[in-house]
């Protein structure tokens, strides 16, 4: 944080200067917002938590990428239900069954990205007493907590875009032929939708560093919050469907019964995502819910669904996880402007 203040303490005394006419020509200055996304930004770039868990979560991510090679040199996705004529966009989606498929780890491990990135981005800086410091200087408390969640967001961004970028060049490697641009279109609104996801989970370890003072408290919070949606919700939800069944056996009843158990299990983060990345990386998928008519059955045997189609199918998963990630977000932000910041004696 020294860096931080003596730029500060450099933007203070070039407004002084210009207000007392000492300048000549008036200089240009950086935002405090830009220099604290600047300063965190490179800062989580060095860290050795975040290399370390981009080293996990790439050697994860190279071993979906050759299970998926694998499997289509085996000729294994002929035996499956995916359209051929959709190959490229599978290289996300399928394995030959030994690792699970790259969107499989992508939605398990990413968020651990988003929670080693934000579990003492505030709480840190009060132990050590350089939050009473950097708020001494011009920069409001709002631009603090704003430019603490852009920098992550802004690595976040960077290492989904790395490894989406790095399937679809194995996938021109092995393939053979480029991607239509529909299908680069769906491939980019996958990464844009991981990049919310993730920022959620950012979002959430924020929240948690500024509602508690240790980081090894906000860290297991995080990580418990991590594991009950990833694990234990879906036993749950389970649990509450059996529980709940309709005495009455008609199908007006189930269906009804049905509608409300996936409106509860669409609250985890995880099945959002899921939903809408696996709707828009397999074309064929034209309904989310599992009671279709037979109408709907033959269409999805006729043609797959185009990409505007399949985006707004899945248009209100991602206004729930955007909804979602605000709530959270707004959460943090009134609980720390609410807080009182005291200089360490």
């Amino acid at each position: 944080m020294g860096v931080l203040a003596e730029k500060m303490r450099t933007i203070l005394g070039s407004l002084r200067r210009s207000a007392s006419g000492e300048a000549a020509q008036p200089q240009r200055t950086t935002s405090p917002f830009w220099i604290i996304v600047q300063k965190e930004f490179g800062d989580h770039i060095r860290s050795w938590r975040f290399i370390i868990l981009l080293s996990i979560v790439s050697l994860a991510c190279f071993g979906s990428i050759y299970t998926s090679v694998t499997a289509i040199r085996s000729g294994a996705i002929l035996n499956s239900d995916i359209n051929t004529e959709f190959l490229f966009l599978s290289m996300f989606t399928i394995s030959d069954g030994n690792l699970p498929s790259f969107l499989t780890f992508l939605s398990f491990l990413a968020p651990l990205i988003g929670i080693a990135l934000g579990f003492d981005a505030v709480n840190a800086e009060r132990n050590k007493g350089t939050l009473s410091r950097v708020m001494s200087q011009p920069v409001h408390r709002d631009n603090f907590l704003n430019a603490k969640f852009v920098a992550g967001l802004l690595v976040i961004a960077m290492v989904v875009f790395a490894l989406g970028f790095l399937v679809m060049g194995m996938g021109l490697y092995t393939i053979g032929y480029p991607p239509t641009p529909e299908q680069f279109g769906r491939v980019l609104l996958v990464l844009i939708i991981t990049v919310v996801y993730v920022g959620l989970w950012l979002n959430l370890s924020m929240l948690f560093s500024v509602r508690f003072k240790q980081a090894a408290t906000s860290a297991l919070a995080g990580i418990a919050v991590w594991i009950f949606f990833l694990v234990f919700y879906s036993m749950i939800v389970n649990l509450i469907s059996n529980a709940t069944l309709p005495a009455d056996s008609s199908a007006s009843a189930i269906i009804s019964h049905s509608n409300i158990m996936q409106l509860i299990s669409r609250i985890s983060p995880a099945q959002l995502f899921q939903e809408a990345a696996t709707t828009l990386l397999l074309p064929d998928v034209r309904t989310l819910n599992p009671f279709i008519t037979q109408e709907q059955a033959y269409l999805a045997l006729s043609a797959p669904l185009s990409f505007g189609q399949s985006t707004l199918l899945v248009w209100p998963q991602i206004v729930a996880l955007l909804a979602e990630t605000a709530i959270i977000f707004a959460l943090s932000y009134v609980t720390f402007m609410r807080q009182e910041i005291r200089s360490r004696s």
